[in-house]
């Protein structure tokens, strides 16, 4: 699967920045990368609209200049820059994500090793890193848990390595399958499932947690999925949005039957913990 890489030059940078990243994401846009001129941002090939594109109102805004230009990154190009921008990440001086060429720390808890290939999920944003950190506050010890949109698998190989030995691991795309597999096995990780497809894999099945950090739309769209997939007192950690998104989540998981426990913010992007009583 080829990626669609968009370089943008927005001046003045703040408060633009940050409302073109929500716009794009609005769209489908997976990943972004700040720089000093503005903004860097990824999305399939196979999902990039240049009629969306144009239509974002930012775009059309005279408050803001904005420049952007298009590349198509190829497996290989995308590893490459991978190797010279990825740096190991520590989550609450527990959990290290490192690449296979960082050098191992022994003084953290856990140890995440992660080729990150076109998969979204290395620890770097700030959502992957809100649920990490989440997900290591709880007891998965015997429970069943879910890794929807599981990217690279990080989070899947988290919650074994915190103590779980039954989990299930989905992404849309192959790339994402083929990364998790790879990542599994350079973490040693057992008696994971991992599966193509979307959230009706999910009917007649039921975990003790679920995690889903994918993007606002999805998760609206499936919530109700995630509720009946739930065992009653399961819990279900979402990410993937902003601040600003956290209402309309958080709505639309009560009106499902669940009850909000926690929120946390990082960055202006967001983590809401929900519990199913």
């Amino acid at each position: 699967m080829e990626y669609t890489e968009l370089i943008f030059s927005i001046s003045p940078k703040n408060p633009f920045t940050e409302i073109l990243t929500a716009e794009l994401a609005e769209i489908g846009f997976e990943s972004f990368v700040e720089t000093n001129e503005g903004l860097k941002a990824y999305i399939s090939s196979a999902d990039f609209s240049n009629h969306k594109l144009i239509s974002i109102y930012l775009l059309k805004s005279t408050e803001v200049k904005i420049l952007w230009s298009k590349n198509v990154i190829e497996k290989q190009n995308w590893n490459e820059v991978w190797e010279k921008n990825f740096t190991p990440v520590i989550i609450g001086e527990e959990l290290l994500i490192r690449a296979p060429f960082h050098e191992k720390n022994n003084n953290v808890k856990y140890e995440i090793v992660i080729e990150p290939k076109m998969s979204f999920g290395t620890g770097h944003h700030d959502t992957t890193y809100l649920m990490a950190q989440q997900l290591m506050k709880l007891n998965v010890k015997d429970k069943k848990v879910l890794d929807m949109g599981c990217g690279t698998g990080v989070l899947a190989i988290l919650a074994f390595k915190i103590g779980s030995d039954k989990i299930c691991a989905i992404d849309i795309d192959d790339w994402a399958i083929e990364n998790t597999i790879e990542n599994f096995q350079k973490n040693k990780v057992m008696n994971i499932d991992v599966e193509k497809g979307d959230a009706k894999l999910l009917a007649g099945r039921s975990f003790h947690v679920i995690l889903a950090n994918i993007n606002k739309n999805v998760l609206l769209n499936d919530m109700h999925i995630y509720e009946k997939s739930l065992e009653f007192g399961g819990e279900l950690l979402l990410s993937g949005f902003f601040e600003t998104d956290t209402n309309e989540l958080a709505n639309e998981g009560i009106s499902c039957g669940l009850q909000l426990k926690e929120k946390k913010v990082r960055n202006n992007w967001a983590l809401l913990h929900m519990v199913k009583k």
